[in-house]
């Protein structure tokens, strides 16, 4: 069979830490036949509970070449307005043209209404919400619009299935990029460009702790945490020519966590 995304090339990002999303997206997209720039940060993580993933980005860059992917990576602080323009060209010029654009990247903050500040505000939207448009700003102005399979991919939360509290800046960010989609979709659907959001529910990426782990499992339908490579296939899809005609959609792929 023809591989669905062949002479395809993606740009993912957020792919620092080898057993997360981003991760999981670059590998299916590299199965499918894609060429992949995979964009990372580990300087984020390493400020993070879970730490970062010492030497993964390059692990994952010798991985996907061992299996045959065509696979370039950049290290870029999207704290920096200049980052999206640079992560869309580095990519371009290893492969040509980029065709999809996976916006996978996240800042996370831990922030409740009392010890919510102006600076983590900013630097959550700058990173979440300002660089992902600015990022789908630099994709569509390259974009061949006689190529088929133009694509882009937003991710939001939980934060319109039910409340967060406690992670303030995190949400407000990610709530925008949820509410934008419909609206970017309608803007790039002329030029043959869908755009879609998910939102993956509870994700074992290596953030829980055991208690926590066990409580979403036992109160999810499905009865065990999302995987990321549960949120790669339906990335797969919607990147692939059968999703074509699908458009400014949040879509939840959580075991049914968001409709309890």
């Amino acid at each position: 069979m023809t591989e669905p995304l062949q002479n395809r090339v993606v740009v993912v990002t957020g792919a620092s830490r080898r057993n997360a999303i981003g991760a999981a997206i670059a590998r299916r997209a590299v199965a499918d036949g894609a060429a992949v720039l995979l964009h990372t940060w580990s300087a984020h993580d390493a400020e993070q509970p879970w730490g970062a993933d010492v030497g993964g980005p390059e692990a994952l860059l010798a991985e996907l070449r061992e299996d045959g992917g065509r696979v370039e990576h950049l290290s870029a602080d999207f704290a920096d307005p200049g980052t999206p323009t640079a992560v869309i060209a580095t990519a371009r010029d290893a492969f040509g043209h980029v065709d999809a654009l996976v916006a996978n990247h996240a800042r996370s903050s831990l922030q409740d209404l009392e010890q919510l500040t102006a600076a983590e505000l900013d630097l959550s939207f700058a990173v979440n919400t300002r660089a992902s448009l600015l990022l789908v700003q630099a994709f569509a102005a390259q974009h061949d619009d006689d190529r088929p399979g133009g694509r882009v991919l937003l991710f939001t939360s939980g934060q319109y299935h039910g409340a967060m509290p406690a992670e303030l800046p995190y949400i407000a960010s990610k709530a925008a990029l949820h509410e934008l989609t419909r609206s970017l979709a309608v803007h790039l659907m002329p030029r043959r460009i869908t755009v879609n959001c998910i939102n993956p529910g509870p994700n074992d990426t290596g953030y829980a702790d055991d208690a926590g782990r066990a409580a979403v499992a036992a109160a999810n339908p499905g009865a065990r945490w999302g995987a990321p490579a549960d949120t790669a296939r339906l990335a797969g899809w919607l990147l692939s020519d059968e999703a074509d005609w699908v458009t400014g959609q949040t879509i939840a792929s959580d075991g049914g966590w968001s409709a309890r």
